[in-house]
């Protein structure tokens, strides 16, 4: 790796961090430069502005977490694996603060005009992926008439967001790991019905 792309990880990771740590309006061009021991005007050079290089935080993040959330649906075997896996993976991003800063790029899009097609388009394969895998789990399910797959994904994005900023907000998981336990054994009878119909 030469100097360029070191600088560029070095602020990457940098713009990570502050994110997770400080949130958006924490994650400011001093901080990030500081954090990465490099001058300021490096972030211009190399991102063109603080919130590009945001977004290229954010992307690696994402890029990180895709890898991991693909590798353990693979391994999950019916929705009810795909329960405990969504579990596991939550307690994960809750302890790393993945999701965190993804979450600080959505409320800042939510004053910023142009930040907000940028993070609903880095939003939109995880509800793809999120589709595709609920698709799937519910292929040959009687569940799979009432539950629309598109929809269903949907909810389970904005549901996973929803509870990963209250679990931040009140320092407590437990209510939403409680969550997670209820709609496993849902899945479970999901799960008992379809091996039925076979």
């Amino acid at each position: 790796m030469g100097k360029s792309e070191e600088t560029r990880a070095a602020l990457v990771a940098a713009a990570t961090a502050a994110l997770r740590e400080n949130g958006f309006a924490g994650a400011s061009a001093r901080e990030i430069a500081q954090r990465a021991g490099c001058n300021q005007a490096l972030i211009f050079y190399h991102f063109g502005s603080v919130a590009r290089l945001q977004l290229a935080a954010l992307d690696a993040v994402s890029e990180a977490r895709d890898a991991r959330y693909r590798a353990m649906v693979t391994q999950a075997e019916g929705l009810s694996g795909l329960v405990r896996a969504a579990r596991s993976v939550f307690d994960e991003d809750l302890d790393q603060g993945h999701v965190t800063v993804l979450v600080e790029m959505i409320a800042a899009a939510q004053f910023n005009p142009e930040l907000r097609p940028e993070v609903a388009a880095r939003i939109r394969p995880w509800r793809e992926f999120a589709a595709t895998t609920v698709r799937d789990a519910l292929a040959g399910s009687p569940a799979a008439r009432l539950l629309p797959p598109d929809e269903l994904a949907h909810g389970i994005v904005a549901m996973y967001l929803g509870l990963e900023l209250l679990a931040n907000l009140e320092g407590e998981r437990e209510p939403a790991l409680a969550l997670f336990d209820r709609a496993g054994k849902i899945a479970s009878l999901l799960d008992i019905f379809k091996r039925k119909r076979r």
